[in-house]
């Protein structure tokens, strides 16, 4: 079985920008997923990559303040997010997806990481 750790999280003032990351134990030949929940709400699709690299999706709430990528060398996905929002506040998993295809529901995913917080103070 694969692990995630994801890291970067922390403390951003709104308009910032931070990185996370999400290393895996060992070479992930899957798409990956970035997640985020919210207390006292459903996991939320964030972003995804293929496997390739070459296709990537983005949920509603982030499309163009983000970017995802993934170093195959380094199995390591990372997210970009940009201009910060308090809203933006939320724990952050990635996870592994069941194919190469990148989904945008959780069901699209099998191995999760432990998540890493990230709050937007305004």
């Amino acid at each position: 079985q694969v692990h995630l750790v994801e890291s970067g999280g922390g403390l951003v003032q709104a308009g910032g920008s931070l990185r996370l990351s999400c290393a895996a134990s060992g070479p992930i030949n899957n798409a990956m997923g970035w997640f985020r929940q919210a207390p006292g709400k459903e996991r939320e699709f964030v972003a995804a990559i293929s496997w390739g690299g070459e296709t990537t999706y983005y949920g509603g709430t982030v499309e163009g303040r983000s970017s995802i990528s993934r170093d195959n060398a380094k199995n390591t996905v990372y997210l970009q997010l940009n201009n910060l929002k308090p809203e933006d506040t939320s724990v952050y998993y990635c996870a592994i997806g069941r194919t190469r295809v990148p989904g945008t529901t959780t069901q699209s995913y099998t191995y999760w990481g432990q998540g890493t917080r990230l709050t937007v103070s305004s």
